[in-house]
């Protein structure tokens, strides 16, 4: 016997829709709202990404409305937040991400020794945004790029992990990753690294997403590094590179304990936090090594995709990133 699933107008539609991705200064922000059936009035509000509303709820009706003039806060954002749609209080469509384009923050470097006392690293000491170089006081602000807000679904031979990605701390780290997702760059690629202990004997990291599977491979381009504010523990993905700081492209690395991971914290850029899958990461981390040196796994587990589905709501303080993932 068929049974007929039957999914409510309000989950199958995309309720607010934004009419451009990249939305200029003076351009304003335009979405098309759809109301679900029946519905005349409903309200938008900007939520961060602990989901504390940075705005008030302003009312309007379905068609199109530019969210500059409806939502002023939108002018002062720091950093990227969600746009939610809500009809008689309850949230309804998958939220959009409102991030404003702001002056790059740029790493200030110097030359640092390693704990051998021989060899020296380019170590990260402190910020300064691109626009004060012109005399500009704090960021400068072009415009916000506006687009539906996605998780992502790594599925892999050991099982599927799925990541809560945070443009609020990381907004072009998480375009990147996006975009050579929903492309497919990362289709049948593995992870070729796996570091389960550090000197100190605390877990450390498993790394993935080079299409060659030598360590090498890249999109063929370099990421410039953010100033992402995600500290690195477990669970958290961040950006594999070399040792210039703007030398990332395509390469991740999930940690497997703060304890292992916090020297990373300034000096590699955090973009997300797994919500489920936890038990795949510790399975990835215990596999047999061919050569432990390198970290090389004797049978490198594999990655078939990467998908960005619709997003759970989930509040991302530490306790509830521990709660999703132990």
């Amino acid at each position: 016997m068929l049974t007929t699933l039957i999914i409510p107008l309000s989950i199958m539609l995309q309720q607010v829709t934004p009419v451009h991705t990249y939305n200029g200064l003076h351009n304003g922000i335009v979405v098309e709202v759809d109301l679900p059936e029946g519905e005349d009035v409903g309200q938008l509000v900007l939520v961060d990404f602990e989901h504390h509303r940075v705005s008030k709820p302003t009312s309007l009706t379905r068609g199109t409305h530019d969210l500059t003039r409806r939502i002023p806060e939108i002018s002062d954002l720091p950093s990227a937040v969600l746009l939610q749609l809500l009809v008689q209080g309850e949230q309804v469509g998958t939220p959009l991400v409102v991030q404003p384009m702001l002056s790059r923050e740029v790493p200030v470097v110097e030359d640092a020794l390693r704990p051998d006392g021989k060899t020296t690293y380019t170590k990260i000491v402190g910020w300064q945004n691109e626009a004060e170089e012109d005399g500009v006081e704090g960021a400068f602000l072009s415009g916000w790029r506006v687009y539906v807000n996605k998780d992502a679904i790594i599925e892999t031979s050991l099982g599927n992990i799925r990541v809560s990605l945070r443009p609020d701390v990381a907004p072009n780290t998480v375009w990147n990753f996006r975009e050579l997702a929903s492309g497919d760059f990362y289709d049948n690629t593995n992870f070729h690294r796996i570091v389960p202990l550090t000197s100190k004997g605390n877990p450390f990291v498993i790394q993935g997403g080079d299409p060659t599977g030598s360590g090498m491979g890249g999109p063929g381009y370099w990421i410039p590094i953010e100033r992402s504010t995600l500290e690195h523990d477990f669970g958290v993905i961040s950006m594999a590179r070399a040792g210039d700081p703007d030398s990332a492209g395509c390469q991740f690395f999930f940690c497997l304990s703060r304890a292992g991971t916090a020297r990373l914290d300034d000096q590699y850029c955090a973009f997300g936090e797994t919500i489920e899958g936890a038990d795949v990461i510790r399975a990835i981390a215990a596999l047999p090594l061919g050569d432990p040196a390198l970290g090389k796994p004797a049978v490198p587990p594999t990655i078939s995709t990467i998908k960005l589905i619709t997003p759970r709501v989930i509040n991302h303080s530490k306790s509830q990133r521990e709660l999703a993932v132990d």
